[in-house]
């Protein structure tokens, strides 16, 4: 019973991370310049972002993912730039990308922007020494094809927004890299599609409310699709609830700390079959915002 209980988790970890490819966050409405370079430099202040992700917690081998991300505006120019980067593990597998960002914004007409965005970066796979070294798998016709070096690449995206509303395309990863073409299941990068956006209604002064969306798909795996809607109370603490359908829902908060500094944290309830095996996934972001350099827009916040 045990060895089916360990084979079927494998199997199950195994198809959801190719699903998964690049990593993926519940508080992606606060840590958007991880899927978009053209939101680099939107605050116009230089803002901090540090994130972990406990995937799946009581898996052994579950995922488990940190980034940290910097981006800021250029004064007296329409450029953003950014720098991001993420430690993304898998049991024995370890994913580290390093990535800058550039993005262009130009003025529409009224309070509408809109963004161009690059990322330049690369990432390297790796394995555990314990496995490598592991005579059991020293056979392992596997091994003899992974691909330890760093793989450039490049991505691009669009970031639209108004006084109210936001919406986002990008591709963070245009290049697609496998270990070796003619064995399909060593694929290290897939290109996924992100298209996000939100909307913030103005109840009164005390009371905000902002539903939020994200929309995912990377090839060979199915559409991913997050929904949210959260409710900001006194400028301080966001409380929302949310969505991904056929994986997982659950709630998240977020609280000012101080004018510079938010902290929150999330919780994923897991719908599928790894309901028996796992407590769900945690979350927890610290942001912090500097006071330069001075925003030249008056632009409505729209606490993305």
């Amino acid at each position: 019973m045990k060895k089916n209980t360990i084979l079927i988790v494998l199997f199950l970890l195994v198809s959801l991370s190719f699903a998964q490819q690049q990593a993926q966050f519940t508080q992606y409405m606060y840590n958007t310049i991880s899927i978009n370079p053209a939101y680099a430099g939107s605050r116009e202040q230089m803002v901090v972002n540090l994130l972990n992700r406990n995937q799946w917690v009581g898996v052994n081998g579950a995922p488990i993912t940190q980034t940290l991300s910097i981006h800021t505006s250029i004064p007296s120019t329409k450029l953003g730039i950014g720098l991001s980067v993420v430690n993304d593990r898998l049991a024995y597998e370890r994913t580290t990308y390093l990535a800058t960002d550039v993005s262009y914004t130009i003025k529409l007409r009224d309070e509408y922007q809109l963004a161009f965005g690059v990322k330049i970066g690369a990432s390297k796979f790796s394995l555990d020494d314990d496995i490598l070294n592991d005579p059991e798998y020293n056979d392992d016709p596997f091994l003899d094809y992974l691909y330890y070096k760093w793989s450039p690449n490049i991505g691009a995206g669009l970031y639209f927004r108004s006084d109210s509303w936001y919406l986002g395309f990008s591709a963070p990863k245009l290049i697609n890299y496998a270990a070796n073409q003619s064995l399909e299941y060593i694929n290290l990068d897939r290109v996924s599609y992100y298209f996000n956006g939100g909307y913030l209604f103005e109840v009164n002064k005390h009371i905000k409310v902002k539903p939020t969306f994200l929309l995912k798909y990377t090839s060979g795996a199915p559409i991913s699709v997050d929904i949210s809607g959260s409710i900001l109370l006194n400028d301080k603490l966001w409380l929302s609830g949310f969505y991904r359908f056929n994986d997982s829902f659950g709630a998240l908060a977020n609280f000012k700390v101080s004018d510079a500094m938010s902290i929150g944290y999330s919780y994923d309830y897991i719908v599928t079959d790894l309901r028996p095996f796992t407590s769900g996934s945690h979350e927890i972001i610290l942001n912090y915002e500097f006071p330069f350099p001075r925003p030249s827009c008056k632009c409505k916040n729209l606490y993305n």
